[in-house]
């Protein structure tokens, strides 16, 4: 098993590379579970800059992101947030489902994401220009965009784009393997499954099932669970709640990993 494999899906390493190169900020489009946050971890690797992942959400402030005054024995300091650690020391800060975070949180991201690459801290003065191996990387589901939440144009267009989707078959079916260490007949049915699931039309399934998810049930069956129940774990519970589509989800397991009676 290889905790630091990333398998290339098209040209999204070489357009990393060439963004980093010309420091320009990236935007990673993708369903949950494809790969984007295991891609940048190795893009990180791979270029040797360090990674700031910051998990996006409704209250996420600017502060969060930037930093804040606090307060020790011997008084007041200044202590640096991810992205200014990222800007002022290089590395690439990693804001994940970007569009979970406030707008007046991602105004802070414009002069960062333009030829400027400079980030103005308020509350100290400061302006601090960018180090040269410092790159804004951010990413979203566009499956969850509702008109109350979405990128505003005039933010979008200050990245790259990039967009990811589930691997192909031959492709996921090598993940599985790599990520888990079951044998190829085992990651095959998964990968069927996985088809089977993401074929499912009129079903209340907000997000197909993921690779991630496949590696968790390969994972089990590789640690000696039962494969039938490593998939009613790792892949149906987490799929749904309606008690009619669990059904369905679970004669589609059986197709596949009998039921054994214990």
């Amino acid at each position: 098993m290889n905790h630091n494999y990333y398998l290339q899906q098209s040209n999204e390493i070489e357009l990393f590379e060439a963004a980093a190169s010309m420091r320009l900020p990236i935007l990673i489009k993708g369903p949950t579970g494809c790969g984007k946050t295991r891609f940048i971890e190795s893009m990180g690797e791979r270029l040797n800059l360090k990674v700031y992942t910051v998990v996006c959400h409704d209250d996420l402030s600017a502060a969060d992101l930037v930093g804040r005054h606090l307060i020790d024995e011997s008084g007041t300091y200044w202590q640096d947030g991810p992205l200014s650690k990222a800007v002022r020391e290089g590395g690439i800060c990693y804001l994940d489902e970007i569009i979970e975070a406030r707008k007046d949180t991602t105004v802070v991201l414009h002069s960062l994401a333009d030829y400027r690459r400079v980030l103005p801290i308020d509350r100290t003065g400061e302006l601090i220009e960018a180090h040269p191996d410092f790159m804004l990387v951010v990413s979203y589901n566009p499956g969850y965009q509702n008109i109350l939440k979405g990128m505003k144009p005039s933010t979008k267009q200050r990245f790259i784009s990039l967009s990811f989707t589930y691997p192909t078959p031959e492709n996921e079916q090598e993940i599985v393997i790599n990520e888990s260490g079951v044998d190829e007949s085992v990651a095959k049915k998964l990968i069927a499954i996985a088809t089977d699931i993401r074929q499912l039309q009129d079903s209340d399934i907000q997000e197909a099932v993921s690779t991630r998810l496949l590696v968790y049930a390969a994972k089990l069956i590789s640690r000696g669970f039962d494969p039938y129940q490593a998939c009613m774990h790792s892949i149906v519970g987490s799929l749904s709640d309606d008690d009619e589509l669990l059904e369905v989800l679970e004669r589609l397991i059986v197709l596949h990993f009998p039921k054994t009676e214990s």
